[in-house]
């Protein structure tokens, strides 16, 4: 996990947000390859292995199709220029080298990914049952499937998703309430978050 990502996490607990603190065990260049990150207002502690953070509950599976390929993606994503960082939810993120090349200097995070994306230069891997993100975070979030059509992921794109950027969702039409529509099509859709 790319060690500046720290200051973008939190805990995924039910409280109020609460950023988590590092305790490395070894870094390689800036990657923390094995450590733990724990939560001061709780004290639960996650384990950090292989530079993948596991925040329990993520779920497993094996690479699935998908028409949020980087072609695709990147435009509905409406990222220029570097920084920031674009967090893929599911399969999508198992595309993230291409992605890479089409968004060069923007970090990338990997939450739950295929079994075969595994933590290198260019991509930070978590996995879990929510966005561990900090809230207005990322410069754009995009939900692959299932994650696309489940309200409760949708609601946590729209919480971590900078003011006025974008959320794009692989799955039915999102929740009115949560996401002001641009366009869908062909069980994609992209968004901003309604404030």
């Amino acid at each position: 996990m790319f060690i500046e990502l720290v200051d973008h996490l939190r805990c995924p607990a039910d409280h109020e947000e609460q950023y988590l603190v590092l305790l490395p065990d070894r870094i390689e260049d800036r990657s923390v390859r094995a450590g733990r990150l724990g939560c001061p207002a709780c004290g639960r502690t996650f384990v950090l292995d292989h530079g993948v953070l596991d925040l329990g509950g993520g779920a497993l599976m094996a690479e699935t199709a998908t028409a949020l390929v980087p072609g695709a993606l990147v435009p509905l994503a409406g990222l220029t220029g570097p920084g920031g960082y674009l967090a893929i939810v599911g399969p999508p993120a198992d595309q993230w080298r291409g992605v890479a090349e089409l968004l060069p200097g923007v970090g990338l995070v990997a939450v739950n990914p295929g079994v075969e994306t595994r933590d290198e230069p260019g991509i930070s891997v978590l996995r879990g049952n929510r966005l561990p993100l900090k809230t207005r975070s990322m410069r754009g979030v995009v939900l692959g499937g299932p994650y696309g059509g489940d309200p409760a992921w949708v609601r946590e794109a729209a919480r971590v998703v900078l003011p006025g950027l974008r959320v794009v969702g692989e799955g039915g039409e999102p929740p009115a309430d949560l996401i002001e529509p641009m366009a869908s099509a062909d069980g994609v859709w992209v968004g901003t978050p309604r404030r």
